[in-house]
């Protein structure tokens, strides 16, 4: 149920040995984002659960899934990016179906983040997935 966009970073992270090479990917993900305007940096768009600030704002339109986010941590930055490409342009009711803890293991994502981070990443996971039940 993956995205094409999705799918090219599965693709990416294959052509890429070692973690180290995958986690500077990640980086540079977060860092071809645009940033998140301060004015949408409010306690309404803030992610509980992360260590890290992290603000994700939703943009639905026409029953299409989309959001914008942003972190002061690079790595953060990167994860946004990745959840993007999982969930952005997929229709707002099949949101919650994406099983993202299993797309995400083709990454080995999970696996190389601390404790935290791990959190921070299911935090936003579940917030993407109430954005999109309480759009729907």
């Amino acid at each position: 149920m993956a995205t094409e966009a999705f799918e090219n970073i599965v693709e990416d992270f294959e052509f890429l040995d070692d973690w180290e090479d995958r986690y500077a990917h990640v980086i540079d993900l977060g860092r071809a984002m645009d940033p998140l305007e301060d004015a949408l940096k409010v306690p309404a768009t803030k992610v509980e659960g992360c260590a890290s600030q992290v603000w994700l704002m939703p943009e639905i339109e026409g029953g299409t899934f989309r959001f914008r986010g942003d972190s002061d941590a690079l790595i953060v930055r990167g994860i946004i990016a990745v959840l993007s490409a999982l969930y952005n342009g997929v229709a707002v009711s099949d949101v919650p179906k994406i099983d993202a803890k299993a797309e995400l293991g083709r990454l080995s994502l999970e696996e190389h983040l601390s404790a935290q981070r791990s959190n921070g990443l299911k935090a936003m996971i579940q917030r993407i997935n109430k954005l999109a039940v309480e759009a729907a």
